[in-house]
């Protein structure tokens, strides 16, 4: 139940982000690192927004592909790793953006990261079914 509701929570936010990377492009820019758009051959506009169409499908599949909810974790996991070096980025260069406007809360924002790979891969992971054995008793005589 507990994870259900995280998982949703989860979806909730990666869609909220996906959005805003289609509403704000401009302060997504900041966040990427200029060797991204070497490596993909994009600029950065196109990573925003590829980034948001991402967080957006992420969460639909974790609300709709509830038999998929394992694969789709470690995809969002993975997402959440592939974008980290732009928290570290934002970080360094000391650019702000919404919320994070300080030093301090850009430095802290690189330790939300790791929670967010425990809380997708947590809030999909594949439970487990208990079941009582009945106890074997050792027969007399």
């Amino acid at each position: 139940m507990l994870r259900d509701i995280l998982r949703w929570i989860l979806a909730a936010l990666l869609a909220a982000a996906g959005v805003m990377h289609f509403i704000s492009t401009r302060g997504f820019r900041l966040v990427v690192p200029d060797w991204a758009t070497r490596v993909t051959r994009l600029d950065k506009d196109a990573i925003v927004v590829a980034s948001g169409v991402v967080e957006v499908g992420l969460a639909a599949a974790l609300v709709a592909l509830p038999k998929e909810r394992t694969r789709i974790g470690v995809a969002t996991a993975v997402f959440f790793v592939a974008v980290f070096p732009g928290n570290v980025h934002q970080w360094r260069t000391g650019r702000s953006a919404p919320g994070l406007d300080t030093d301090r809360r850009r430095f802290g924002r690189l330790f939300l990261q790791p929670v967010l790979v425990a809380w997708a891969l947590w809030s999909t992971a594949e439970r487990r079914k208990h079941t009582l054995r009945p106890s074997r008793r050792r027969g007399r005589g």
